[in-house]
């Protein structure tokens, strides 16, 4: 009986053979070659397979062939190449045509490195890159034929008639620079990541889902409070909106930034700072003392600025937010969590023993909170840490919709989607690693971020439909290779075996 055996070989490959059953012993026949990976093996078994097939009819299996006979002419991840194109194609960013910004942003997909190694990354799928210089030509191209706002386009066209763009969420975030000195873009400026490196701050706007809709690139030491106003009037005048709401963090919580957006007839929804929780609850203070119940919802009004006096403790009901009942003021809704209280003792509680510990000499001063100096040296600031006591288990929120719109539940949910946003952004530094950049003009800079928002773009797209991340999909799909071998004169070609993911992936995407 004739069969086909694979032994593994002292360099770790499979080695396939043509082998006879004689004797109880296993005698080669004939040696088809080794295979390193599991798409190469499945062509030597196919190929093998056909040669037996062939053998048996005409009983010559021509064994003075070359024994090293089976020859690797391609390998191809057909499957990931073509479940890139296909997202590219369904989001009709073919509306940009330029197969080199294609392919730089397949290669931040599917192997995020340096332009110049990017053409590594491509041949290795089996696509055939352009030259570098080419590369260099589409990031010119990219800021020339405003490639940006194609793709800014087709995003919101997708997200609106795929999902909901009645509420979009706003964040930053910083992306540093492999260089030593700034100039007019790249600034020292807060980083997040606690870095001195020149940075540029990035502004991204997406849809409740996370899908990216907007992005915007400031210098890096401009405020992040700033940034705001600009992305989501661009957004605005791009698509001609009227009416949506904005969501953003603590962060972009400033007097102005709320004024901007009310006057562009924006409605907003702004996480508030801890500090105005006395202001806001003074009347609940008043009437109720500093007792909650999880889960309660106090909605009342914060004053747009710190020298507004709100009238309060007149009346143990909270007043209801109303623009022309309450000019000087916005509406504020406040939530009480007893899971968030505890977290927070927690937190006071380890700020605490690091305050005594400066106190007492044992450990550093810097950032230390309820350290107090005193003309008698440092002491416990008792009064601070008893008020932020008082506050545990609150988080406020400050919008312009009033209570008959948008009820405080709604607020609460809609302001807790941001965490779609800051995925996107973990999506874009870890998965499509968009930092360090190393270019050093604007429109390079910019190109790569329009590169990095367009992967982005394809990624999230790719995870809410298969619900695999899109690190998953690249290691699910990149080692399934089509090969083709060339055996005694032959091409043979061998189509690879579809693990379980692989047709999860490929059949979410058919249906």
């Amino acid at each position: 009986m004739v069969f086909l055996r694979k032994v593994k070989t002292a360099s770790g490959a499979t080695a396939v053979q043509i082998a006879e059953r004689k004797n109880r012993r296993d005698v080669v026949l004939e040696h088809l070659g080794s295979a390193h990976t599991e798409a190469e093996l499945a062509a030597l078994m196919s190929a093998g397979r056909d040669k037996i097939n062939a053998g048996q009819e005409a009983l010559d299996l021509d064994l003075s062939s070359d024994p090293q006979s089976a020859v690797v002419q391609s390998k191809h991840s057909r499957l990931l190449l073509e479940t890139l194109q296909s997202a590219w194609s369904t989001l009709r960013f073919d509306a940009v045509e330029d197969e080199a910004f294609f392919q730089l942003v397949a290669a931040r997909l599917i192997e995020p490195t340096s332009m110049s190694d990017a053409r590594r990354v491509l041949a290795e799928a089996g696509m055939q890159p352009v030259h570098r210089n080419t590369f260099h030509a589409a990031l010119r191209r990219c800021a020339e034929r405003e490639y940006r706002d194609q793709i800014a386009k087709k995003c919101f066209e997708h997200a609106s008639t795929s999902g909901d763009i009645s509420l979009v969420l706003y964040d930053v975030t910083t992306l540093y620079f492999e260089a030593e000195k700034e100039d007019e873009l790249r600034k020292v400026g807060f980083s997040k990541e606690r870095r001195v490196d020149p940075q540029i701050v990035v502004g991204l706007l997406v849809d409740r889902n996370g899908f990216p809709l907007e992005i915007g690139c400031y210098e890096g030491n401009k405020a992040e409070t700033l940034t705001i106003v600009p992305i989501v009037k661009q957004f605005q005048a791009r698509h001609g909106l009227a009416d949506m709401v904005v969501v953003a963090d603590a962060g972009m919580l400033s007097m102005a930034n709320l004024t901007a957006l009310d006057e562009a007839n924006l409605k907003v929804i702004v996480g508030s700072r801890p500090v105005k929780a006395p202001g806001d609850l003074a009347n609940h203070f008043h009437w109720n003392g500093d007792a909650f119940e999880d889960g309660q919802l106090i909605d009342t009004i914060t004053p747009r600025h710190g020298n507004t006096k709100t009238e309060a403790k007149r009346r143990r009901r909270e007043p209801i937010w109303d623009p022309e009942a309450h000019p000087g003021h916005w509406r504020a809704v406040w939530a009480y969590s007893r899971k968030r209280a505890v977290h927070d003792n927690y937190t006071l509680t380890q700020q605490e023993n690091k305050a005594r510990a400066v106190i007492a000499g044992d450990a550093a001063v810097k950032g230390t909170r309820f350290v107090k100096t005193t003309a008698a040296g440092r002491a416990l600031d008792t009064a601070s840490l008893e008020r932020a006591r008082r506050l545990v288990g609150l988080k406020g929120y400050v919008t312009n919709i009033p209570a008959n719109i948008m009820a405080p539940t709604e607020v609460l949910s809609s302001y807790h989607e941001l965490w779609h946003v800051e995925q996107s952004f973990r999506m874009s530094k870890t998965d499509l690693q968009a930092r360090p950049m190393f270019h050093r003009h604007r429109d390079a800079i910019e190109a790569h971020l329009t590169i990095a928002f367009t992967a982005l773009a394809i990624a999230r797209f790719l995870q809410d439909k298969t619900g695999f991340s899109i690190r998953k999909i690249i290691r699910t799909l990149r080692p399934l290779q089509d090969v083709t071998i060339s055996l005694a004169g032959q091409q043979i070609t061998a189509k690879p075996d579809l693990t379980d993911d692989a047709r999860h992936v490929l059949n979410a995407l058919t249906h």
